[in-house]
């Protein structure tokens, strides 16, 4: 199908959100018509930040309610629509039916606008990477589009941690076939990593686990990540951007995913670290590491960490069907940060001789 015209409309759904608030902000930065969907267009917590942007002043930016539960909710939103970016997160991922539903909903408001050229889906890396057999990245160690979890392990279950990973492929799917099925839309999926980079409204802070792990850094605890696995991160700015290059660009195909990261990977320690590094005038108290894993698990840390660092991370893709290029980590840290402070207000724990200024 075509890709989205330069100064479309695009809806959003999940824009209060801390990925969905970026993809609406680079959206109107680079001309479109945005209709950013919330929950609730009046929760002035969530949307106050979005009613700040420049184009809702000229009516370029419109905020919309609607509720993914409910089927037709985005029937009269979508209408008109050239593009839908869907970055809105359901509620239950072990629920795979529920899953199913939801997909359903989004997809026959798609199928009845008659103007939505394509949706860009975001998925997750969870959907590359996930696995209940860590030997699984021995065997498979390169990260990239074509490869899926070991969807054959009879452990691959929710009850084991995978369903969160095992709904975005359900989604992924979802939409692809629908798009094929209806031939007027064509549905590309965005697999991003661990986004880190700055909010721009405080609820956003506890919006994904990675600001509010440095948001529990700056506090003055952290904890070690699941199976030692260290942090993959893409900058949240520069997974919006993928997801506008992937409405416009004139090089995919439905039913192909991308992902998005920058390939940077660090050790859950050496973010926190990275804090003093980075901003030594702030003077944090860096705390340290907490070890919440039974002995049986730390027993074989190194074996984990040894089994992460053989893996290789790939982004040829998504650089080759868009313009997109990725910021360093040390970039997306650091501005992590003084969005912590300065947009949430967070009161980080200081060495002594040091005081906050916000």
């Amino acid at each position: 199908m075509a890709p989205v015209p330069k100064g479309g409309t695009v809806a959003v759904t999940g824009g209060a959100g801390f990925i969905g608030g970026w993809v609406v902000r680079l959206l109107l930065d680079k001309g479109y018509r945005v209709r950013a969907c919330v929950r609730d267009a009046d929760d002035p917590a969530r949307t106050t930040f979005l009613k700040e942007m420049p184009g809702y002043a000229s009516g370029r930016l419109t905020l919309h309610g609607a509720d993914l539960d409910n089927a037709g909710s985005f029937d009269e939103i979508f209408k008109g629509c050239h593009g839908v970016c869907h970055v809105s997160h359901v509620s239950d991922y072990d629920d795979h039916d529920y899953v199913k539903m939801v997909c359903d909903h989004i997809i026959e408001s798609v199928n009845t606008s008659g103007s939505v050229s394509r949706v860009v889906v975001t998925s997750s890396i969870a959907a590359v990477i996930s696995e209940v057999d860590l030997q699984e990245f021995v065997r498979r160690p390169v990260f990239y589009e074509d490869r899926y979890p070991d969807e054959q392990n009879p452990k691959r279950t929710p009850a084991k941690g995978q369903g969160y990973s095992m709904g975005k492929i359900i989604a992924q799917r979802a939409f692809s076939e629908a798009a094929q099925l209806n031939g007027d839309w064509d549905a590309i999926t965005c697999c991003p990593a661990d986004n880190v980079g700055p909010i721009q409204s405080p609820h956003q802070k506890d919006m994904g686990p990675w600001q509010h792990n440095i948001e529990m850094m700056l506090l003055g605890e952290y904890y070690q990540n699941g199976a030692y696995r260290p942090w993959m991160t893409v900058d949240v700015r520069d997974d919006a951007a993928s997801h506008i290059g992937l409405l416009e660009s004139v090089h995919v195909k439905n039913g192909e995913r991308y992902i998005a990261w920058s390939t940077d990977t660090r050790n859950v320690e050496d973010i926190c670290a990275a804090i003093d590094r980075l901003l030594p005038e702030l003077g944090h108290d860096a705390p340290e590491v907490t070890d919440p894993f039974p002995e049986r698990i730390q027993a074989r840390e190194a074996e984990m960490r040894a089994i992460w660092a053989g893996c290789e991370l790939r982004n040829d893709r998504i650089r080759s069907v868009t313009s997109v290029s990725f910021r360093p980590l040390d970039e997306s840290v650091r501005d992590c940060v003084e969005s912590l402070l300065t947009v949430a207000k967070v009161q980080p724990k200081l060495r002594s001789g040091f005081t906050a200024r916000v």
